[in-house]
């Protein structure tokens, strides 16, 4: 399974697509990358005259470059198999350092804690095009190919 392949079994759509590539992806972790556009919805109120992303988008964008992504990666014979995977985040922390502004582009690296009895948690980081840290934390979710 391609990277390619990988954003098209994400249970997403525009405009809650936060990936647009997938730089590396391995048994332990992946690497993405996704541009916020101007125009998205989420910056018309998130603040007045000094739009800035908000943190659950960052959440979101980390979760699915750095988690789903990876889920889906992992459990590739059975998702070419035409199961569709079925997804759950069930915890996260995450520690904000940067905003991130419309047009922006970020990175998202994962590395993987475990997978087991479906349950995936991943150490994730995302960074600014000056390779500057702008959020950190733990994500986990349940993920399955039905």
């Amino acid at each position: 399974m391609d990277t390619q392949q990988i954003i098209q079994h994400l249970p997403y759509t525009n405009p809650f697509l936060f990936v647009d590539e997938i730089t590396q992806i391995s048994e332990n972790g992946t690497t993405g990358n996704y541009t916020f556009k101007e125009e998205a919805y989420f910056y018309k109120g998130h603040f007045k005259d000094n739009p800035i992303t908000p943190g659950v988008i960052l959440t979101e964008a980390m979760a699915q470059i750095g988690v789903v992504c990876l889920g889906i990666y992992l459990l590739k014979e059975k998702i070419l198999l035409n199961k569709k995977p079925q997804i759950a985040l069930t915890s996260n922390q995450v520690d904000f350092f940067l905003p991130v502004y419309p047009n922006e582009k970020i990175k998202v690296v994962s590395e993987k804690e475990y997978f087991r009895f479906n349950k995936l948690k991943c150490a994730v980081k995302m960074y600014n095009l000056k390779d500057e840290l702008v959020c950190r934390g733990t994500i986990s979710g349940m993920i399955i190919a039905k």
